[in-house]
């Protein structure tokens, strides 16, 4: 949200201010029809469109002026576009103008939207701001004077614009006070399909039937004796030949890509996961292959680097699904793209510079050259400024790139302009905004833009407009076009030479604009095309209503809002079901939700059955009382409840009301590094960890504890029970022997052992891919804000000395799922006899046993206890055989047969062993009872040597005990905080202020 009028005016009285004073009379001749009815303006980029909305706000402020209720709201389709535009109404009029987007800091309650309304007289935001608030009554339509639509031609009835969604859902003729509608459009024809001349009616009947509004326009002949248009230029070029080179450069690039496929399908096992990064695999190889084609092999290089440098994510804007794991693949692909690449660049000069003569195939191909040489011609122009359009965002950084080494155009200072949402690493809005101002300026003087400079870019002074890329449609012909407004400007578009497809849809676009003025004046159809059906559901109470147009992202919202931590994301799960009458979807909400499912109605696609469903579901929370009367996520009346504003509770920004019951997270001083340098070598406490299992029914690895400080007398002596399945227990305490060294070696390889096992405990999904990456690695030791090590010991064979068992960390961290899976394998060879072949490699029997496995056709980890040398495959299970199980249960035929089986126990889930667990479920007693079975090496993929079952048995007690010190040592500060205070605290024990203090929250832990 931003305050516009109060930037634009002086630090003294506002002085009036008539914007009919340079009014140009076509102006305010549709200001006056737009005063008598609805109407859309339809009028060349440039033409003064958003100066008669000013017009028509100015004729109509006694309405919106305060002390009145009502307002004018201003839309438009883009944030660049709201803040433009609500700079012009400020430095237009004497109104008071706010500005309102998804990422500004919107009011988030009726309240604060009650505040607005009454201080601010022109609101300019974005369409989902004003459709969510009309959604939940945070605006009413009836509060509205005046509606303007910036890019009307958005408003598509066979589409869920949020332009079409406001006037189909909360806008009709037979409202007691029905705002005036008044619409902005370069072309009224939007979408492909305007490129085909019998939709030209449809479209604009359409669009003037959804906006309940008349589309006007200006004589041409009016218009030339004010303002000025570009003449036009075709050049043409000619395609990349197919050179013995270009042929190579195209198999080798096909070859880099299969190789990295191969490594990705070895390395994944989820076939869902493995899918969706081949196919992001697959668009970053199209993307060179689409570069080497229209740019040449120099272009092609260009492109992959900057995917490859820091910012290079910002070319693709579907890469932000990537993960660490498969953007090292694609790392992997792009550096064998660039060594490809750079054979033969230029003969093998490593300078980015070059000179205009060295513009030859297949480094630079016939079209980029057209376009250097159209540069050439225009470059010595006085105060020449030029706008090269094209498709794809890699295509405008490799051009960029390429003019600004090239020197021979010296005098074009060139700069790439693309959307904010091109990808993880977006280009900002401030550098987007300083791109445009340096234009403007003439810092800049050549920008190589993307669609997003067609549509409200404000520059007066740009005179030679270049399409690189034919445009789309009419509308993107007709906008780019506007771009260049200057006397005597160029409009200039490349044709593939022979190309009869582009030739006929460039005359498609000149035939189409005079069609488009012909239908305006003469309608030669009635036709319009049909709407979407919606389903919709209103709160008679309050007005609030949701259709199925926004019951997907309303119902991902609510999920978003339900408690969660660092382990648990609630989300909606979707399941689609085939029945006769079509499909219907499952809603299987999250388990803290107000009920877990519901079906939809029988729809014809997935997507209308989703829509369907997440209706029914969030019609269910509203009669449930999990929502307010306006529908959204709360009880009661919810009048005053916070909310996003902008439909996607992401992009909120944070607010303190939001934060009432919010605690800060107490560390014991005594567990915090600060309280002593962490230079190596460094001296710790250590403590041994005793666990007396009852009975004694499995051994526990021994472990220690090495803290900073010592403990507290009282911490040293703390007993705690840990509660296991059907009651046994399993007695833990601690016993002080002293300090130990770590230097620096021995700091990095505890770190990473406890990282490790941390991950394996925590969030072993890491765990299902080839590589992990365990950041101890880095050169500084970084702290986190409690500091402790836990590892394994050992006792020497003579006497009471215990130490750290070293050996068993090295032999841990010396798994191959740790090592650079792109490096050579380590692994040697081995007899028959003393190996196996497992999943992922051939591993020695001795690795095997006492290792942590990942089977992935059941999604499990195990611990290896002992190799079954009697039983194999074709062993006897269940009156057939162990193959035919797996066969059958599985679908997988086993390869190796008569390797035998392994025994393995399965690695159980964290659990909270602080409370007695004799009332658990059988499912519960079970996990935490030791279960073993037989599982065939060749579905196993060893994940950590050296993991045995007493190891696993003893880690999955250490989380609860490290709770339970945790809690008693924020109990021994209390008391000693109370002690100061009053000396009858000395009387408490601190195990009784912990208990005190925690004991309602240990069932929850």
């Amino acid at each position: 949200m931003g305050d516009i009028s109060t930037a634009a005016a002086s630090a003294g009285e506002r002085k009036p201010k008539d914007p009919r004073t340079i009014a140009r009379k076509y102006q305010l001749d549709l200001c006056k029809r737009a005063l008598e009815e609805n109407i859309i303006v339809y009028l060349g980029t440039g033409c003064g469109k958003t100066h008669i909305a000013v017009l028509l706000i100015y004729e109509l402020g006694h309405l919106i002026r305060k002390p009145r209720r009502d307002v004018c709201i201003f839309l438009a389709p883009t944030v660049p576009l709201v803040l433009q535009q609500a700079t012009v109404i400020a430095n237009s009029t004497n109104f008071r103008v706010q500005s309102y987007y998804g990422d500004g800091k919107n009011p988030r309650n009726h309240e604060d939207w009650e505040t607005e309304m009454g201080e601010s007289e022109v609101l300019v935001m974005t369409p989902q701001i004003l459709l969510h608030s009309l959604r939940h009554c945070f605006i009413k339509m009836d509060s509205i004077a005046l509606l303007i639509f910036d890019e009307c031609h958005h408003a598509q009835a066979h589409k869920r614009h949020p332009y079409a969604q406001i006037m189909k859902e909360f806008y009709n003729n037979d409202m007691v006070k029905p705002p005036r509608i008044f619409g902005m459009t370069a072309s009224p024809v939007m979408g492909k399909g305007g490129s085909n001349k019998l939709n030209y009616t449809k479209c604009i009947n359409s669009l003037e039937e959804l906006l309940h509004a008349k589309v006007c326009s200006v004589d041409n002949a009016e218009l030339e004796s004010v303002l000025a248009f570009p003449d036009m230029e075709v050049y043409t070029y000619v395609p990349l030949s197919h050179s013995n080179l270009t042929v190579t450069y195209n198999k080798e690039l096909d070859r880099s890509k299969l190789e990295s496929e191969r490594i990705l399908r070895e390395s994944l096992y989820d076939f869902k996961d493995s899918q969706k990064k081949l196919k992001s695999l697959g668009r970053l190889h199209g993307n060179l292959v689409f570069c080497l084609q229209e740019l040449g092999s120099f272009g092609a290089l260009q492109a992959a680097k900057a995917f490859l440098s820091s910012d290079g994510d910002v070319l693709d804007r579907k890469e932000s699904d990537m993960n660490d794991n498969s953007t090292r693949f694609k790392h992997h692909y792009l550096n064998k793209a660039i060594s490809v690449l750079n054979c033969n660049i230029l003969d093998g000069t490593h300078d980015d510079s070059f000179h205009l003569e060295m513009l030859e195939e297949p480094f630079f191909s016939n079209k980029i050259v057209v376009l250097i040489k159209i540069l050439s011609r225009y470059r010595l122009e006085e105060n020449m400024k030029c706008i090269v359009f094209v498709k794809r965002i890699t295509v405008a950084r490799a051009i960029a790139h390429i003019l600004q080494n090239l020197k021979g155009l010296d005098l074009w200072k060139c700069e790439f302009l693309v959307g904010r949402h091109s990808g993880p690493k977006n280009m900002s809005r401030q550098k987007m905004d300083a791109i445009v101002e340096n234009f403007s300026s003439g810092e800049v003087n050549l920008l190589i833009a993307t669609s997003v400079g067609e549509e409200g870019l404000d520059i007066q002074t740009c005179c030679l407009v270049v399409r690189f890329d034919l445009p789309e449609t009419v509308a993107s012909f007709i906008q780019s076009r506007g771009r260049a407004r200057m006397t005597n400007s160029k409009y200039v578009v490349l044709l593939e030479r022979g190309n009869h497809s582009q030739e006929k849809l460039l005359n498609d676009y000149i035939d189409g604009e005079g069609i488009m003025n012909g239908e305006i004046d003469l309608r030669t159809s009635n036709d319009v095309f049909d709407h979407l059906e919606e389903k919709s559901y209103r709160v008679e109470k309050t007005g609030a209503s949701i259709s199925t147009a926004c019951s997907v992202s309303l119902l991902h919202r609510y999920c978003y809002n339900l408690p969660k931590d660092m382990f648990f994301n609630p989300s909606p799960a979707f399941i689609y079901i085939d029945d006769t009458e079509g499909i219907i979807c499952r809603v299987i909400l999250p388990p803290n939700a107000a009920f877990r499912q519901v079906d939809g109605q029988p729809c014809q696609s997935n997507d209308e059955a989703k829509r369907d469903a997440c209706l029914e579901a969030y019609v269910k929370l509203y009669e449930l009382g999990a929502l307010t009367d306006f529908l959204l996520p709360g009880s009661g009346s919810g009048k005053n409840r916070a909310s996003t504003t902008n439909g996607s509770a992401s992009n909120s920004h944070d607010d303190e009301s939001l934060r009432e019951e919010l605690h800060e997270m107490l560390i014991p001083t005594i567990l915090k590094p600060s309280t002593c340098k962490l230079d190596c070598p460094l001296n710790l406490h250590f403590y041994y960890i005793q666990f007396f299992p009852i009975p004694a029914d499995r051994h526990y690895r021994i472990f220690g504890l090495f803290v900073i400080n010592s403990l507290p007398m009282e911490a040293e002596k703390l007993e705690v029970d840990l509660h296991l399945a059907r009651g046994r227990i399993v007695k833990a305490g601690m016993k002080h022997l002293g300090t130990i060294s770590f230097d620096e070696e021995q700091m990095m390889l505890a770190r990473n052992f406890q990282e490790m096992f941390l991950k394996v405990l925590l969030d072993r999904s890491e765990f299902t891919v080839s590589h992990v990456m365990l950041l101890g690695n880095s050169e500084t030791l970084q702290f986190n804000s409690t500091f402790y090590l836990l590892l394994p010991i050992k006792q020497e064979l003579y006497g009471d000395i215990f130490m750290i068992d070293w050996q068993t960390v090295k032999r841990c961290l010396s798994s191959p799922v740790f090592k650079d899976p792109t490096g050579v394998s380590a692994h040697g060879s081995y007899l028959p006899d003393e190996s196996l072949r497992l999943l992922d490699n051939m591993y020695s029997k001795t690795d095997v046993v006492g290792s942590l496995i990942f089977a992935p056709h059941i999604k499990t980890f195990f611990v290896i206890d002992v190799i079954l040398n009697e039983l194999n495959a074709r062993s006897e299970y269940d009156g057939a055989t162990y193959e035919d199980h797996y066969k059958e249960r599985f679908g997988i035929k086993l390869s190796h047969p008569e390797q035998p089986l392994l025994h393995a126990k399965q690695l159980c889930n964290l659990h909270n062993l602080l409370h007695d667990r004799l009332r658990e479920t059988t499912e519960e007693g079970r996990e935490l009872m030791e279960h073993f079975v037989e599982l065939p090496p060749e579905l196993c993929s060893l994940k950590i040597i050296g993991f045995s079952k007493d190891m696993c048995s003893s880690l999955s007690l250490l989380p609860s005990l490290m709770c339970r010190l945790e809690n008693l040592l924020v109990a021994i500060e209390l008391k000693d905080v109370m002690l100061s205070s009053f000396s009858e605290a000395s009387q408490i024990s601190a195990s009784g202020v912990s208990h005190a203090i925690f004991a309602p929250f240990m069932l929850n832990f």
